[in-house]
């Protein structure tokens, strides 16, 4: 509220920064606080194949970041028949201990949010949307689509919070997956995630024996938003050319552009890291920080990292300015810059922070791997 009200008043540049720093530490914090919250809850994520294909069973489809609901949800249809799958950036909770002891927690289906049309129609049973990212519905599956949390869209059903310490009550969903067809196979396979800080620092020998000896060049941070525009496969490029010795760092639904290109390991290593959700960008910046510590290093921009952030909305606002805050700079800024980006914002930017925009795929590569 400090900063938003600093906003009415004419402060120099400088005074301006000072505010942004401030607001970057606190998103420091807050994902740091929504670390602790999960991992108390939930346990420490662990390295974790992910089912993407389907089971014969009537399923649910729970999209979203809220584990608390799909916790409930979990304990409301053991022993129904009912098969529980994620979307998009609930994919996350599968590398979390506390989930894994749920049979009928079958697996993802399907992709990054911007995808809901086709795949919650394929789906073919309901879909519980528990914050963000629900597009316009389409009347094919608008009968078998519900929301509650802080999402609400025009004809759903919304289910109510909890009172008095209870549950959510999700039996009207439970009812209509009872009667709805399997899930139309979308792929096959598995992913791999769980790459969140702990998990990562429990490899930190292997990690640093791998940069020491040259096998890893390179780690390349790739967190942020995908959307549907055609400028974002620029991200799925970067990752098929990006030399074999580099790693690619994420978390967000920008992974969906790259967590399926099967890109090989590095002595066992995997190319890519799935920390987790949006706000598990936290994850990177531990990991980041503790490699800082591990060679000696002062400066933390000159660990053999690059950041190239895939930005969409306000979430990945709290992300950079997090980053900014740890004294990361040279960040390249794409595929879309920000619209409060002006050109004085813009100066600003790239004079204190290095900020940079995307380029052509061939040109970023050389230069990340140069260290620019």
């Amino acid at each position: 509220m400090h900063s938003l009200a600093a906003t009415t008043k004419d402060l120099s540049a400088d005074e301006l920064v000072v505010l942004v720093m401030k607001t970057g530490e606190i998103a420091v914090k807050t994902m740091a606080l929504l670390d602790k919250a999960n991992t108390t809850t939930y346990g420490k994520p662990e390295i974790s194949k992910v089912n993407i294909g389907v089971r014969k069973n009537p399923g649910i489809l729970i999209s979203g970041h809220d584990f608390k609901d799909l916790e409930e949800l979990l304990e409301q249809t053991k022993d129904t028949g009912i098969d529980v799958y994620t979307h998009s950036e609930m994919l996350p909770s599968h590398y979390y201990p506390a989930f894994k002891k749920y049979e009928h927690f079958v697996g993802n289906y399907g992709n990054a949010w911007w995808k809901q049309r086709e795949e919650f129609e394929a789906f073919n049973g309901p879909i519980l949307m528990t914050t963000n990212c629900i597009v316009p519905v389409k009347d094919s599956y608008k009968d078998r689509i519900f929301t509650t949390g802080t999402v609400g869209y025009p004809g759903l059903t919304h289910i109510p919070e909890r009172s008095n310490g209870g549950e959510k009550d999700f039996s009207v969903i439970i009812a209509l997956a009872k009667k709805c067809p399997p899930p139309t196979e979308l792929e096959t396979g598995e992913i791999v995630g769980g790459f969140a800080h702990d998990q990562v620092l429990a490899l930190a020998d292997k990690v640093v024996d791998a940069v020491k000896s040259g096998a890893i060049k390179r780690f390349i941070v790739m967190a942020g938003c995908d959307g549907r525009h055609k400028e974002r496969a620029y991200y799925t490029d970067i990752a098929q050319d990006l030399p074999k010795d580099t790693v690619i760092l994420t978390a967000g639904c920008a992974k969906y552009r790259y967590n399926k290109l099967g890109l090989g390991d590095i002595g066992g290593i995997p190319r890519v890291l799935d920390a987790g959700q949006c706000n598990d960008s936290y994850s990177l910046a531990v990991i980041a920080l503790k490699l800082k510590e591990i060679f000696g290093l002062k400066d933390i921009n000159d660990l053999p990292i690059s950041y190239d952030i895939a930005w969409y909305e306000q979430k990945a606002v709290a992300v950079l300015l997090a980053l900014l805050y740890l004294g990361v700079k040279g960040i390249r800024l794409g595929p879309t810059l920000p619209g409060f980006l002006s050109a004085n914002v813009a100066k600003v930017l790239i004079e204190k922070f290095s900020i940079k925009p995307i380029g052509q795929v061939k040109a970023d590569i050389e230069a990340m791997m140069a260290g620019e």
